[in-house]
């Protein structure tokens, strides 16, 4: 089993006056999805972000922070925008991916997650387990769910892979996003960052927050932290650069490709 993360960055054009998805991008990766399963049968699960779509709502409701009784219609109104523009994105990705003969399943993480403190407690995934039995890739994406708490907050599609590879104990997890890993600094700025080619310890990601206080590609930190649970489990992961045409189907395919590899080994 495999588990795919891809970036909001790379489906959507963030610069665009409006919402909109990388249409190009989109069906290069496919492609390469595809080729890759035509090659062998593996059982995969695709996770993606929500890039322009999910994060001007959820910045404009402030959803996971504490409010008022008075503001609740708001906040829920707020909950019902974010997650009908999220799911907005998912039916266009899906729709490309369908298109290139990917038989993709949608499968929210609204309508059977719940969280804590925005943290997630509870996902019931034997739908995951029966879809992928039937030879379906199921997708997923970071989304808003109800937090007994908060009453609701955001679950990115970083904290969904871990829940999701903690459970289901995948062979792979790889995170595509539009660097070559981890860099000390963001490497589309800064012509002096250093690449990281591993990370196994909290230490190393408290070196890395020393030496800047970017989150580099939209929380490349948050990222870390996920995925350094994961690596005490055993479960190695790797992020790369899914801009980079054929890089997707070379590591679906365990071919070398540059990147930052998580893991306490």
């Amino acid at each position: 089993m495999i588990i795919l993360k891809i970036g909001g960055s790379i489906l959507t054009n963030k610069d665009a006056g409006e919402s909109e998805i990388d249409s190009a991008s989109l069906k290069r990766i496919a492609g390469e999805i595809k080729r890759s399963l035509d090659n062998s049968e593996k059982d995969l699960i695709i996770v993606h972000g929500a890039g322009s779509f999910g994060h001007p709502p959820a910045k404009k409701y402030r959803i996971g922070e504490s409010f008022a009784d008075s503001e609740y219609g708001e906040k829920r109104l707020g909950f019902c925008e974010i997650q009908n523009a999220v799911k907005k994105l998912n039916m266009l990705i899906s729709e490309k991916f369908i298109e290139e003969g990917l038989p993709v399943i949608a499968i929210p993480a609204s309508s059977f997650i719940t969280a804590s403190s925005k943290r997630i407690t509870h996902g019931n995934l034997d739908i995951f387990k029966g879809y992928l039995k039937k030879g379906f890739i199921p997708v997923i994406y970071g989304d808003v769910v109800l937090d007994s708490d908060l009453e609701f907050c955001v679950i990115s599609g970083d904290q969904l892979i871990q829940y999701l590879a903690r459970n289901l104990n995948p062979d792979k997890v790889i995170l595509g996003t539009d660097v070559d890993g981890v860099y000390s600094k963001n490497p589309k700025t800064h012509d002096d960052a250093v690449f990281y080619e591993k990370f196994s310890s909290i230490e190393d990601l408290e070196t890395l927050e020393g030496t800047t206080n970017v989150d580099v590609t939209g929380g490349m930190v948050g990222k870390i932290k996920e995925l350094l649970y994961l690596a005490d489990l055993g479960i190695e992961s790797k992020i790369i650069n899914a801009e980079i045409e054929n890089n997707i189907y070379k590591v679906l395919e365990d071919e070398e490709v540059k990147g930052t590899v998580i893991s306490r080994s």
